[in-house]
């Protein structure tokens, strides 16, 4: 009897495991292969993926999705990478916005909405990220992926136990080898990362790209927050659109690429290429190791009680309080960061103008919210892609 009591416990425990193993299953199934919706904007010319400039990634994990806007008009290429770390969702979502709303009247613009797209398909390992989050429009809710740091190691493995930079030689951390915003420049026979740079240089090469902007959040625990880093081909631009921001419509500092850090953006492309490099951080609470619950409301609104509290302490570097940061705010000011880097190119290059319209800057977003700007994709007459 005792025995078969015994037998009964175990049964139920591997039967619970199992169901709990299925549902896991299932959720991470359903994670890894949704795919987002992306009606093509009027400013759209053309759609290529990564694997066109490099086909050893042709329909692999990061054969990213290209979206080309060209005027047709002489003029500057601009190059915009969302998602190079998907657990930043403000720069998907304005690289989102780009395609679905941008018009070039002169030059041509490049965007990658997921730049890392293997890294979108996962989420951080015990850090309980919600695999989705939501934005209201005014069509109804449009859904979207939340993702990682690193590409997903399913995609890239093995890691090595310390990840040696090429080509300088440099030791970074092991899972970094994962990391879009470490390998660069990349390299032809490396990892899924490294590929994948190496990838975009190839692009930026045979597209004549004239300057890159990489987007990204940051903690309010990192001390380069609220930023525009700047290769230093680029810091003439850089200031003037950062003392400009500032002035007119909200604070934003500016830094210098460290020379002697590699395999960053910001470094590696103007290194490599002919193309000068900015990099644009946002403000985002979610990301702080001092915050609350990790759910898609702390990463919507930006509010976090702890996190407030550690700015009361002197813990931060970037203020907080009641309002928080929330996405709006964050994709406003890349909105107008972009918006304004173009602008200075021009200015400081009259013979490749660079002009980009139909894109709403930051007051415009933080008044009418984000999903004001994304079009329906059920009534869409344009087409539709899926990323």
């Amino acid at each position: 009897m005792r025995l078969n009591k015994e037998w009964t416990i175990k049964g139920i425990a591997m039967a619970v495991t199992g169901i709990i193993l299925v549902l896991a299953g299932i959720a991470f199934a359903q994670h890894r292969n949704f795919k987002e919706e992306v009606v093509l904007g009027p400013g759209v010319t053309a759609v290529r993926t990564l694997g066109d400039y490099f086909t050893p990634l042709k329909g692999g994990p990061n054969d990213a999705n290209v979206f080309i806007l060209d005027s047709g008009e002489p003029g500057g290429t601009m190059l915009v990478l969302g998602a190079s770390h998907p657990e930043e969702p403000a720069t998907s979502l304005t690289a989102h916005l780009l395609v679905e709303n941008a018009r070039v009247e002169q030059g041509k613009l490049i965007v990658v909405i997921h730049s890392n797209p293997s890294a979108s398909t996962v989420t951080r390992p015990g850090d309980a990220y919600p695999r989705f989050f939501h934005i209201e429009s005014d069509w109804g809710i449009k859904k979207f992926r939340m993702g990682d740091r690193w590409a997903n190691p399913l995609d890239s493995w093995p890691d090595p136990e310390t990840y040696v930079h090429f080509p300088s030689g440099q030791l970074l951390a092991y899972m970094d080898v994962r990391n879009l915003n470490r390998t660069w420049p990349g390299r032809a026979n490396g990892s899924l990362a490294e590929q994948t740079c190496y990838a975009f240089m190839r692009l930026i090469e045979a597209e004549g790209v004239d300057l890159v902007i990489d987007l990204h959040e940051a903690e309010l625990e990192y001390p380069i927050i609220g930023t525009i880093v700047a290769h230093q081909r680029a810091l003439r631009i850089a200031a003037m659109a950062s003392m400009t921001l500032t002035a007119e419509e909200f604070r934003i500092g500016m830094e210098i690429s460290p020379l002697a850090l590699h395999g960053l953006s910001h470094r590696e492309i103007g290194d490599h290429s002919n193309a000068p490099a900015f990099l644009a951080e946002t403000p985002q609470p979610f990301l702080d190791r001092v915050r609350g619950i990790t759910d898609e409301s702390l990463l919507l609104t930006g509010k976090d009680e702890f996190v407030m509290k550690a700015g009361e302490r002197g813990l931060l570097y970037w203020p907080i309080d009641e309002d928080g940061w929330p996405i709006d705010v964050r994709v406003g000011r890349h909105c107008s960061t972009i918006l304004s880097i173009a602008e200075f190119w021009t200015m400081f290059n009259r013979s490749k103008p660079l002009v980009v319209t139909g894109v709403p800057r930051y007051a415009d977003v933080v008044a009418e919210g984000v999903g004001r700007f994304f079009a329906d994709p059920r009534g869409a007459s344009a087409q539709v892609v899926l990323e």
